[in-house]
């Protein structure tokens, strides 16, 4: 135990250390000057402080005082050496947060015994704030622990969403980082920047829900195909929803809002502006920018400057402004995110504190479609398959109210009506007449410009149809 003795008289000083070293384990510091015993507190942790009431400098109240402020000192046992025993200094002391006095006159086994019942205290106090300490640790640890245990589950289940649709589980983690990054470049605080790194890679849990037979088609969807992958949200919101957790909470805000649009083109809801969560907001963009960059079966990856002209032009439209305005204002730090060089971005051995870390890469195995049958007139069988078109269903009616979990601190507001009729990029709108610009849309795989990508997405912008334009064939989500 290490114990603090200031006082301006050497005799004093001698005497009290002599009584406190003659207890086994007990080392003593003294200083006749309070300012360098106040310094050497400050750089070191005394168990036990005994000061002079009255010195030069600053008295013993003053010096107490100033002692409590330190947050080690908070509990210490500081004991007041005085020979004044008036009741006003005493309650000043006390005032000050001494923990008892010593009379300095005070003989033999009077004072020994006080300095012995001191000791005793100045340990317990230890003892116990070793203990605290150490239960802090063990719960921050417990917590940690727990934290990761969570983070990871949502991985994996955000892995087993991929392995349906996308063959391996990057995209997952890809717009996981995509939307922290946005996060960040709108100033959000750092807590929720991370909360929705989380809980964004559950955006597509609801297609769990989605039949093989519609989910892994290789070609276009069809209608009724189409209005069935629309109601990915809702089984989101059903799986999440409910949830003690603040982070599986937001996840499921995520699931059923990220395909709402800025301008009310988008569904379940067919919410607009600010109506919209921030949260999904958010991972719209980044969901969206992925779709984009990423190779397809159906299509081929737009490369990144391309892709960042589409979103910039969805600005207002499919779009918060602000979450666009972010996007590009950090676009350096998206292409670390998704660079070409995979290893450099997701190492093989991450740490421990990134869930994604600890999931591994899965490829699917999906058993190659039965060839037609010989003899058989493929037309005639195509036409057989080919379900009739049907009037889509009429969109939701607009909640009134939601409440996000995460506040929008930017107060955006809804762009005017635009010309829709734009193929969504990700696949979940129907078909186009006009690509950007006024041109007429190509009516063949062959006749699609350089530069655009080929396959089931044939546009790259995302605005929704206009209710009553004509359907043709619709890509699949």
């Amino acid at each position: 135990m290490d114990a603090l003795l200031v006082d301006d008289s050497a005799t004093m000083r001698m005497r009290l250390r002599l009584l406190l070293e003659a207890k086994p384990d007990v080392s003593v510091t003294d200083h006749g000057d309070p300012v360098a015993a106040m310094v050497e507190a400050r750089t070191r942790a005394f168990d036990l402080v005994l000061v002079d009431c009255h010195m030069p400098g600053i008295d013993g109240i003053a010096f107490i005082r100033q002692m409590r402020t330190i947050p080690h000192y908070a509990q210490v046992p500081i004991v007041m050496v005085t020979s004044d025993i008036s009741d006003a200094v005493r309650l000043a002391a006390l005032e000050a947060g001494a923990t008892d006095f010593l009379d300095k006159s005070m003989q033999g086994v009077e004072l020994t015994v006080r300095l012995r019942n001191l000791i005793r205290l100045a340990r317990a106090v230890r003892r116990l704030a070793e203990q605290a300490a150490w239960l802090d640790g063990e719960v921050e640890a417990a917590l940690r622990h727990m934290r990761e245990r969570e983070e990871e589950i949502i991985f994996r289940l955000a892995l087993a969403v991929e392995y349906r649709d996308n063959d391996t589980g990057d995209h997952t983690w890809r717009v996981a980082r995509y939307s922290q990054i946005v996060a960040e470049g709108l100033g959000l605080a750092p807590e929720i920047c991370r909360n929705l790194y989380l809980a964004a890679p559950l955006h597509d849990v609801g297609k769990v829900g989605i039949p093989d037979g519609v989910l892994l088609k290789p070609g276009r969807l069809d209608r009724d195909e189409f209005d069935l992958v629309k109601t990915h949200p809702a089984i989101g919101r059903r799986i999440l929803g409910g949830s003690a957790s603040e982070l599986i909470r937001l996840a499921a805000e995520i699931a059923e809002f990220h395909h709402e649009k800025w301008d009310g083109g988008g569904y379940p809801h067919g919410l607009a502006g600010a109506a919209i969560p921030l949260s999904a907001r958010i991972v719209a963009v980044a969901d969206v920018f992925d779709a984009l960059t990423t190779a397809r079966p159906y299509k081929d990856a737009m490369s990144f400057d391309a892709a960042l002209d589409c979103i910039r032009a969805e600005s207002g439209r499919h779009f918060d402004p602000d979450c666009v305005a972010a996007f590009c204002a950090r676009f350096p730090d998206i292409r670390v995110a998704g660079g070409q060089n995979r290893a450099a971005v997701r190492p093989s051995a991450g740490p421990v504190t990134e869930p994604w870390a600890r999931v591994p890469t899965l490829l699917r195995e999906v058993t190659p479609a039965a060839p037609v049958p010989t003899g058989w007139r493929a037309d005639a069988l195509d036409t057989l398959l080919r379900p009739s078109p049907e009037s889509s269903p009429a969109p939701s009616a607009n909640p009134d109210a939601f409440a996000p979990l995460i506040p929008d601190p930017h107060g955006s507001r809804t762009e005017p009506d635009h010309d829709p009729d734009l193929e969504d990029a990700a696949g979940d709108r129907p078909g186009a007449r006009d690509l950007p610009g006024g041109c007429p849309a190509p009516r063949g795989r062959g006749e699609l410009p350089e530069g655009v990508p080929r396959g089931r997405h044939r546009l790259p912008h995302l605005s929704p149809s206009r209710p009553g334009a004509p359907r043709e064939s619709v890509p699949g989500g």
